[in-house]
This record gives C-alpha cells, sequence and structure tokens, in this order.
C-alpha cells in the first residue's frame, strides 16, 4: 500500500445486469496494480455462493452445520459464513475483515452510501439507475450521445480505462503522486 488506509477508501461501480461492471472493474484492475496501489474487490450478488459444489468436504461441514468453513490451499484461501436467519452484513463489516488496500472496489451493494459510478449501455434498453440514485457521481459509457436525460455529471468513455481510473483515484482522495508509476 501507498497510503495509510486509516479510513478505507471505497468506491463503487453499479449498473444493470450485463452493462460492463466485471469488464471494467477487470480492466481498471492492471491500470491501478501497474500504479503499485492495492485494490481489494467486494462482490455483491442477490444468489446464493457455493465456492465447492454439493458434496465437497466444504459444503458438507456446511450443511452438517458449521456457522463459517475457511477453506485453505498453498494458492489462495476463502471464508465462508453461513447466516442461516440472520441479516446480510453491512458492506462496512465486510470490508473490516478485508485486509488493508489503497483502495476498495465495490459491485453492487447500490442500497449503501457510498460514491459511484454507473456503467450504462443505452443500446441495451434498461432504464439507468443515475435517474433514481444520487450517488452515482459519474457514468462510464459506450454511446453518450444516446443518454436520456443524462444528469449533469461527468460522462467517461467506458473505454478510456485510464480516465475511470483517475476520476476514482481523484474522488477517493487517492494521490497517484505517492505510487509508483511504470516506465513506458
Amino acid at each position: 500500500m501507498t497510503e495509510a488506509a486509516a479510513k478505507p477508501r471505497i468506491f463503487g461501480i453499479c449498473g444493470r445486469s450485463g452493462q460492463g461492471k466485471t469488464t471494467l472493474i477487470e480492466a481498471l484492475l492492471p491500470w491501478f496494480h501497474a500504479r503499485g496501489l492495492v485494490v481489494n474487490v467486494v462482490k455483491h450478488s442477490h444468489h446464493s455462493i457455493d465456492l465447492e459444489p454439493p458434496g465437497k468436504d466444504s459444503a458438507r461441514y456446511r450443511a452438517a452445520g458449521a456457522g463459517e468453513v475457511l477453506i485453505a490451499s498453498p494458492y489462495r484461501y476463502a471464508i465462508v459464513r453461513e447466516l442461516h436467519d440472520a441479516p446480510e452484513p453491512p458492506l462496512a463489516d465486510l470490508v473490516a475483515r478485508l485486509t488493508p488496500a489503497d483502495l476498495t472496489l465495490v459491485e453492487g451493494f447500490t442500497r449503501e452510501a457510498l460514491p459511484r459510478l454507473e456503467v450504462v449501455r443505452p443500446e441495451e434498453g434498461r432504464d439507468p439507475l443515475y435517474l433514481t440514485d444520487t450517488a452515482i457521481l459519474a457514468i462510464a459509457t459506450n454511446d453518450a450521445p444516446r443518454l436520456h436525460d443524462a444528469p449533469a455529471i461527468p460522462l467517461l468513455p467506458l473505454a478510456d480505462v485510464a480516465l475511470i481510473g483517475e476520476f476514482i483515484c481523484k474522488t477517493v482522495g487517492l494521490s497517484l503522486l505517492d505510487a509508483h508509476t511504470p516506465d513506458n
């Protein structure tokens, strides 16, 4: 990490299903990494999460009543906690479980109060979130002229990863001057 992480810097990427949120985050990660920044990602899903198929050890432990199962290998580990009847934890609690980083990108969690950018592909014909979500500070789009009722917020070209990355850094107060910039 390049800067002290007293308060985590969190920025959301939102949009309707199929708009390209995951693809954008996937493109941003190497851009941040090339600048010496450590970035965590929190992904929200409305579906059940199974890291191992039914019948494998961790799934069997969960089915037998384990409250939390940690799966570890020499390459990675994952913790799966059963919520049973407990409410879904707030984003702040989940971020607090992560190793400190320069930035945490969040896909989803649109009900949480955090600055966010919406990915909008007008050709999909779906109502964008920016029409009702005031936390959206910018729109990343591949077709700005087709946006209807676009608010007075920045419209960023979806293909311009550097511009989007710089916007995120500026928004969360993350200076790229302190980070390592690769020689190009």
